[in-house]
């Protein structure tokens, strides 16, 4: 059996309760991905154009984390889950993904979303996935997704 990380950002807790299932289903070590200053939530008023998290996607801008995968070499697979905004992936993932090695990694995206497909997410998120040669999967999950669509999923990739 290969070792699985489930590491995640979550706004508003949608992503972190997927990303709890996915961990008990691939039986993976689950990492939360936080910006080194939380966010508020004015800063995810998308609504607002000054809002931080516009403010951030426009600009392009790299996010200082909080922290960092100590064990990363021990993980031969990584689900990395995230809310979908402006038809990719937050910018605070862009940042967790420039800091490791994906060599070797077999990598599996997922989303949750109010609305939006997961799109040309991989294809984005590759140039920052270094060492990655091809994201094995991504795919948005609503919350109430059943335990049971997740387990087949997630066995996937974790299976010799």
């Amino acid at each position: 059996m290969k070792k699985a990380l489930v590491a995640y950002f979550s706004a508003s807790g949608t992503t972190a309760k997927l990303a709890s299932a996915l961990a008990a289903a691939a039986n993976g070590e689950l990492f939360e991905i936080r910006p080194l200053v939380p966010y508020s939530a004015a800063d995810l008023k998308w609504t607002n154009p000054l809002s931080r998290c516009n403010r951030e996607k426009i600009g392009k801008k790299t996010i200082p984390l909080a922290s960092s995968v100590e064990n990363w070499a021990d993980f031969d697979t990584v689900f990395l889950g995230f809310p979908i905004w402006y038809y990719g992936a937050p910018n605070v993932i862009e940042s967790f993904a420039k800091s490791y090695d994906w060599s070797g990694k077999t990598v599996v995206l997922f989303a949750t979303s109010g609305g939006s497909n997961i799109g040309k997410t991989a294809e984005k998120l590759l140039p920052f996935l270094n060492g990655c040669g091809a994201v094995a999967d991504a795919r948005v999950f609503s919350a109430d997704v059943a335990q049971s669509e997740l387990s087949l999923w997630a066995k996937r990739f974790c299976q010799e």
